[in-house]
């Protein structure tokens, strides 16, 4: 018998049950629990390790079967809740994790890494009266080897990422130096042709040699804080066998390797599917947008007819675009799933880096339930590490620092998630010490990423934060300091069609501002014509849209138009100027102006020749197929075959309006594109 698909189905309810471990274990911290909170959390770590008694997952049972017997004690009252007690747990939901995922992905763990947390259960449910079988558990675990071999084989390759980790292969190379001769030997064979080098991305793999009597523990000290950015093996001289020049340890000796875990240590694995391969979602999701664009194309040729001439023929059409319509919410809705599985990764990140760092936080979270494309989840973990490391090394202050001025010990960082119209808005609060403005201009103007004598906005400040290779550490640690993060956080986030703004006040703490779109598929958008071109605006960022007076348009002394409306003013943008586009109408009080608002609030003009109609869209990526255009947010098919260019209002909104004698083309015509 075939048992992939049950291996498979195990490992996506084993992360939904973890994800459900991390939410009531959440409630015990926060003394917001009761009962049935307890009584959850029981059957959920019974229920992983019943079913990793099915497939021989010995070492996972034997700790969930300690960590169940001390949540027995709690459900009998025998013990009581406290803070050693949660935090004891939430160590070994974390190691419980660790092990799913080790089996999940064929790697082995090192032997011993749960037995000191074992014993810590132990000692626990000792404590109220627990039973022999728990000291059978607790034996049962592997024992951690501590003999020192006269010396180590050391197979070390980086994955791709370690660099944007902040992460240097050198400082390891000279702490294993301190421990005595080594020799090292360099495999190139994974490096690409300089054509297809990505400079932030590690290639090389090192095979060390160590001619030292230490114990293993020490070596694997070394490389603590890569462990999850490496591939690592660890082999005593005397049994490591070598494959040519590369030096790589064969799969004989897997028991000794520590290698990386197909999650991160921050992450609990997510589900794939809902029970339906991925791949079926997606072919289905595409078949609906093809349907979209095969009714808007029945639609615009139905109108075309004369309407006494087949009246059953449009109200087929009408009723047809409603089913539709139906069809795409429920296919939108298989698609998507709660962030809740991005954000319980998080409070593991934060306990282990605070404990790294020496410092002193919680993490609220709000709003895990809002759901968002699949796709975009997947995407959100890299960016939300980055932040919450961001936030924890450079936000937070040390607990003597923040008591001193005037701050509880404790800092707070709160992550919060909410739909707004078509977009999802997540949210990075923390209460820390916010940027120092005068520190990054300085800095800034240091490293030649503006000019010295540049006089920038605060907020102008605020946005140097995102050029590559910034960075105020003053230290390189493996937290942070080579000015690679928050720059590789603004291209994921806005490869995703999203944006990321951040307001901070210099003592109070920082926010960041992460808007992401619904759904990467299907949208609702307005066409409007420039010139014989048609362009498609996001409906949800419509305010309204009006034919403006000429006693209503009036130019700033920079020739910058703007409309007077109802006692305000509202910056004007042609859109046939920002986007270079030939034949349109030049005359404001001609043409038609889309009042838009942008996330924070900002109104926009945008000047355009004529309203088409408003239809729903696929959109396409430009990215893969074309290359990225600024104000440019994707594309899509109209009715009538033509591709038509999707507008990013932020982009547009960021950019600002033009004087009206100075044209901006972003390219040559999107006529070059149909």
């Amino acid at each position: 018998m075939n048992f992939d698909h049950l291996r498979t189905t195990y490992f996506e309810e084993s992360a939904e049950l973890l994800e459900s471990a991390y939410s009531h274990l959440a409630a015990l911290s926060e003394n917001r629990a009761d009962d049935d909170t307890v009584h959850a959390l029981f059957r959920a770590i019974h229920s992983i390790k019943g079913g990793g008694g099915a497939f021989g997952f010995d070492r996972l049972v034997a700790l969930a079967h300690v960590m169940e017997t001390l949540l027995d004690l709690l459900r009998d009252g025998a013990l009581a809740f406290d803070a050693q007690l949660t935090g004891l747990l939430l160590r070994g939901t974390d190691m419980l994790a660790d092990l799913v995922a080790a089996e999940r992905d064929g790697n082995t763990l090192p032997p011993g890494v749960e037995a000191e947390l074992a014993n810590a259960f132990g000692q626990a449910a000792s404590k109220g009266g627990a039973p022999q079988e728990i000291k059978a558990s607790v034996a049962a675990l592997p024992s951690v080897p501590t003999e020192a071999a006269s010396g180590w084989h050391i197979h070390f390759r980086p994955h791709p990422a370690l660099f944007r980790n902040a992460n240097e292969p050198l400082l390891l190379v000279r702490e294993l130096r301190r421990m005595g001769p080594v020799t090292t030997v360099v495999d190139l064979s994974q490096l690409p042709t300089l054509d297809l080098l990505e400079p932030e991305d590690a290639y090389i793999t090192w095979n060390f040699t160590l001619e030292a009597a230490v114990p293993r523990a020490k070596v694997e000290d070394v490389f603590e804080f890569v462990a999850d950015d490496c591939d690592l093996a660890i082999v005593p001289i005397a049994e490591a066998v070598f494959a040519g020049d590369a030096s790589e340890i064969t799969e004989e000796h897997s028991p000794a390797l520590v290698q990386q875990r197909a999650v991160s240590r921050t992450d609990t694995p997510a589900a794939q599917s809902v029970r339906v391969d991925v791949g079926k979602v997606d072919r289905l999701v595409n078949l609906v947008g093809e349907l979209v664009i095969n009714q808007a194309m029945l639609v615009q040729l139905g109108g075309q007819l004369p309407p006494d001439l087949c009246p059953g023929l449009i109200a087929g059409l009408e009723t047809l675009s409603q089913h539709l319509r139906e069809l795409q919410d429920g296919v939108m809705a298989i698609r998507t799933q709660p962030v809740r599985s991005v954000f319980a990764r998080m409070p593991r990140l934060v306990r282990e880096l605070t404990a790294q760092l020496g410092k002193e936080a919680r993490l609220i979270i709000t709003g895990e339930a809002t759901e968002i494309d699949k796709n975009v989840v997947e995407q959100l973990a890299d960016p939300l590490t980055h932040l919450l490391r961001n936030a924890l090394d450079h936000g937070i202050e040390p607990p003597d620092t923040r008591e001193a001025a005037g701050k509880p010990r404790v800092g707070t960082i709160h992550l919060s998630a909410e739909q707004r119209s078509s977009r999802i808005v997540i949210e990075l609060n923390d209460d820390g010490r916010g940027i120092d403005r005068a520190r990054v201009l300085d800095r800034a103007k240091e490293r030649g990423l503006i000019a010295p004598d540049a006089v920038l906005t605060d907020t102008e400040i605020d946005e140097l934060i995102f050029l590559p290779s910034f960075s105020t550490a003053s230290v390189v640690s493996a937290v942070s300091g080579r000015g690679v993060g928050m720059d590789v956080v603004r291209r994921n986030i806005q490869a995703l069609g999203g944006r990321i703004a951040v307001e901070s006040r210099f003592g109070s703490g920082s926010r960041f501002l992460l808007s992401l779109p619904l759904t990467l598929a299907v949208m609702d958008g307005l066409v409007v014509s420039v010139g014989a071109d048609s362009f498609i605006l996001p409906i949800s960022a419509i305010v309204e849209s009006l034919r403006p007076a000429a006693a209503d348009i009036q130019n700033l002394p920079d020739r910058r138009a703007v409309l007077c409306i109802r006692g305000g003013y509202v910056p004007l943008l042609p859109l046939h100027q920002r986007l270079g586009v030939r034949g349109a109408v030049t005359d404001f009080s001609r043409a038609i102006v889309v009042i838009v608002e942008s996330d924070h609030g900002g109104r926009l003009g945008l000047v355009v020749d004529d309203l088409v109609g408003q239809q729903q869209v696929v959109v396409k990526s430009l990215d893969a197929n074309y290359g990225p255009i600024d104000g440019i947010g994707g594309a899509t098919i109209l009715g009538d075959g033509r591709v038509a260019l999707i507008l990013d209002i932020p982009s547009l909104a960021a950019g600002g309006n033009v004087p009206p004698s100075d044209p901006q083309p972003a390219f040559e015509t999107s006529a070059s594109l149909h």
